[in-house]
């Protein structure tokens, strides 16, 4: 054929219409879903949210003191943080309760840790089953009662492959058999297991354990749609972690949190300093610290493999990757550990979203946003209709999808406490804590991150506390809130 002109444009156009065919085909397929989760994590050891903190607030321990986390950086880099994203509870069972159900703790049975999910509830991955994706869970679940580990429930909950889901426990080292997963420690009569740092390895110890499984799984299901969930246990306690992880971070002198040396009229009665086991121990607190940081190294260095391994197989674009925990973890802030407060660090935790198609890189979400909300987002996002599910939490696609670069919002959310303590609601400002053991309490979140001082009764704050105040009464309306409000100072 003679080459003209003519034939040239229409050669050229042609392949320009062939090109945005595929990539609208490409953009209307049913995205992959990859949700890697982990337990009791600061939000302070995570780079990408050490960025949006001052110097003194990122570097919490000591100048110098951090983790870095390059790989879970990278899905903020490439895509969307979440600043002010909250635990509904922050207990691990009614905080994956509500994550999977997009439901409150009190409406899906799970109110307080090891009690179980009420049957038949609706989960985001039934939902997915249903619209055709291949559903798997892989670590921690902590949704099916007291049993322990309780590998592969009977109860899947729309998780088709369930076989590493285990129920409770923070085990360190796994196996596995022909008759299944096992705890590879040995176990005591408290129901705890026996630590033997030489006996752990890259092959064994639980993060790569899992991550190896995972890796499995996706390379089985990456010809179809996938929802895959990887729950971590770490670095919730025993702060113990494999060679060469457990000597990465002992030359560091980990200094108290400045919160941690609280004077009269900084210490709330729902705080409970008094005789509390999770008050900071100085003993042991340099090496569960150095453990701490090494835990998310070990986690960091994995979330790297499962990237990895998108890149390898063309899977990046059209899938969303999302990484996240159940809670946070005081770590000597206010001079307590663990969680179960209503304290940034407790119960605020990392949201980090990758989907190229949709997400544009780098952007900041400032908008509160809790685990409710997490269940009809992500099935949003995979194009399911929520409105048919009633869920308490909403669809936060749009906010996801949208052109802007940076989204800021005042949206209250709601938090409630397993033991009936308190209740709070919070926006990307400010946050109110009602309690029956102390008088209302209005933190100032930009001016105060460090949550000390009370702005309540001062007249400035006069009309903020009166509109949180209203609008907490009427979420825990709405919300079936079990604390009773006569009981409220």
């Amino acid at each position: 054929m003679k080459i003209t002109y003519r034939n040239t444009v229409v050669f050229i156009l042609s392949l320009i219409a062939f090109i945005d065919n595929a990539a609208a085909q490409n953009n209307s397929k049913q995205p992959n879903i990859i949700i890697i989760h982990t337990d009791e994590h600061n939000l302070r050891t995570i780079g990408a949210f050490r960025d949006t903190m001052s110097k003194e607030q990122a570097e919490m321990w000591g100048k110098g003191n951090i983790v870095e986390t390059p790989n879970i950086d990278r899905l903020a880099d490439e895509g969307a943080i979440c600043t002010s994203f909250y635990a509904t509870s922050p207990v691990c069972t009614p905080s994956r309760a509500s994550m999977v159900s997009g439901m409150y703790p009190v409406s899906t049975g799970s109110y307080k840790n090891d009690v179980p999910l009420n049957d038949g509830l609706v989960t985001f991955a039934s939902v997915l089953g249903e619209h055709g994706y291949a559903t798997s869970y892989v670590g921690k679940w902590h949704l099916d009662g007291e049993g322990k580990p309780g590998f592969a429930p009977e109860r899947k909950f729309g998780f088709d492959d369930n076989r590493y889901m285990f129920n409770r426990g923070h085990w360190k080292i796994l196996g596995d058999s022909e008759e299944g997963p096992f705890v590879d420690q040995k176990l005591n009569k408290n129901g705890g297991a026996e630590w033997k740092e030489d006996k752990a390895n890259e092959d064994n110890f639980t993060t790569d354990f899992l991550v190896d499984r995972s890796l499995e799984i996706l390379e089985r299901d990456k010809s179809k749609p996938f929802c895959l969930m990887i729950s971590i246990p770490d670095p919730h306690g025993p702060d113990q972690v494999r060679s060469p992880y457990n000597t990465m971070y002992t030359h560091m002198n980990f200094e108290a949190p400045a919160s941690s040396n609280l004077k009269p009229g900084q210490i709330p009665g729902w705080l409970n300093l008094k005789g509390d086991k999770n008050k900071i121990k100085p003993k042991n607190y340099q090496k569960n610290m150095a453990n701490y940081f090494g835990m998310v190294k070990n986690i960091d260095d994995n979330v790297g493999r499962i990237l990895n391994f998108l890149e390898k197989n063309d899977l990046v674009d059209n899938t969303i990757v999302i990484f996240t925990s159940d809670h946070g973890d005081q770590l000597g802030e206010h001079g307590k550990l663990n969680k179960g407060l209503p304290y940034e660090m407790s119960a605020r935790v990392a949201f980090l979203l990758r989907y190229p198609n949709k997400v544009k890189k780098g952007k900041h979400i400032e908008k509160a946003i809790n685990m409710a909300d997490f269940g009809p987002t992500i099935l949003g996002m995979a194009g399911v209709d929520v409105a048919p599910y009633n869920f308490d939490g909403e669809d936060q696609t749009a906010d996801f999808f949208s052109s802007k670069k940076k989204v800021v919002d005042g949206r209250y959310v709601y938090i409630t406490n397993a033991f009936g303590r308190w209740v709070a609601l919070v926006n990307n400002n400010y946050k109110l804590v009602l309690s029956p053991s102390d008088t209302p309490w209005l933190f100032d979140l930009k001016k105060d991150p460090n949550e000390l001082e009370n702005c309540y009764n001062k007249p400035e704050y006069a009309k903020i506390a009166k509109e949180m105040t209203d609008e907490l009464y009427r979420q825990m309306d709405q919300f079936k809130e079990p604390m009773n409000k006569s009981n409220i100072k």
